[in-house]
């Protein structure tokens, strides 16, 4: 295990999938990561790479070649390495290898770095292309937020507040993993929604490109909440599994297959194009109160 801490903030990493399993603020003596309770979701923050959700049949073509990868791709079970720390900041680094090339034909480096702030932190997902020819990926976020985070709250008491007003509409997940054909309207000129475990018994509300690129967790019973930023995510999915006391709220860079994917990897929605020698990054800011 690794920590980054300051005067407020102390983040705990695990480098199996560079993924978080504490955010704990001092001052308030708050917990705001789910423990990961085996009973109900036995993660923390899974980072989600090379794909973001499912694949159609979980299988993909590249160059006329099938390819399969299990949901949310591999990244999350590697271990990574770490490349640098310093008191308030840390970067874990993955390389292709062999393994990793015979689900995902592609030569990468991907770097999350997490950096302290005075109210929090922020998550880097960096991938270079050493290679010479493009590469194709999705990257995402899937951190899990304690509801209630104050003693005599509920979940219920707890609701999310969108930057912007949304009249976004969710695309729904069929039984296999898959975005559907149809969306369904969800919010209408909405700043809040209240959150109720109900709102996730058919799966994780999937957006694509709100006008919002900031969602805060909040309630009038508490002041404690988190606000989390993510500018240059356009998808983003929030979900809980059922009758946990969490709330997942995920910036991605990429998206579920559609069910009527033509498995075709340079064309799948949300796919990032990565030219060889170049670099890409997208960053996720998370304030605590």
């Amino acid at each position: 295990m690794f920590f980054i801490e300051n005067q407020q903030i102390r983040l705990s990493i695990h480098p199996k999938g560079a993924e978080l399993q504490s955010i704990f603020h001092k001052g308030y003596q708050t917990e705001y990561l789910w423990n990961g309770d085996p009973a109900f979701w036995g993660k923390h923050s899974p980072l989600l790479f090379p794909i973001v959700g499912t694949l159609k049949a979980n299988t993909y073509y590249y160059q006329d070649k099938p390819y399969t990868l299990s949901r949310h791709g591999f990244a999350r079970d590697q271990e990574f390495g770490v490349e640098t720390q310093a008191p308030e900041s840390i970067t874990f680094l993955l390389k292709s290898d062999e393994a990793t090339q015979q689900h995902f034909p592609f030569d990468f480096e991907l770097r999350i770095i997490y950096r302290l702030t005075a109210s929090g932190f922020t998550t880097t997902y960096r991938v270079s292309n050493p290679a010479t020819v493009p590469l194709y990926f999705s990257v995402g976020g899937h951190p899990a937020f304690n509801v209630p985070l104050a003693p005599g709250t509920t979940y219920t008491d707890y609701y999310l507040q969108f930057d912007q007003p949304e009249s976004a509409p969710r695309w729904p997940i069929s039984k296999d993993g898959l975005i559907e054909r149809q969306s369904q309207p969800l919010l209408a000129d909405s700043l809040t929604l209240p959150l109720k475990k109900e709102l996730f018994a058919k799966d994780a509300l999937v957006f694509k490109h709100l006008a919002s690129t900031g969602i805060a967790l909040r309630s009038a019973r508490t002041e404690r909440g988190l606000r989390m930023e993510f500018p240059g995510f356009p998808f983003l999915g929030i979900w809980a599994a059922p009758n946990a006391d969490f709330v997942c709220i995920e910036p991605w860079c990429g998206i579920a297959d559609s069910v009527d994917s033509n498995q075709q990897w340079t064309e799948k929605e949300g796919i990032n194009r990565l030219e060889g020698g170049e670099t890409f990054a997208r960053t996720w800011t998370l304030e605590v109160f």
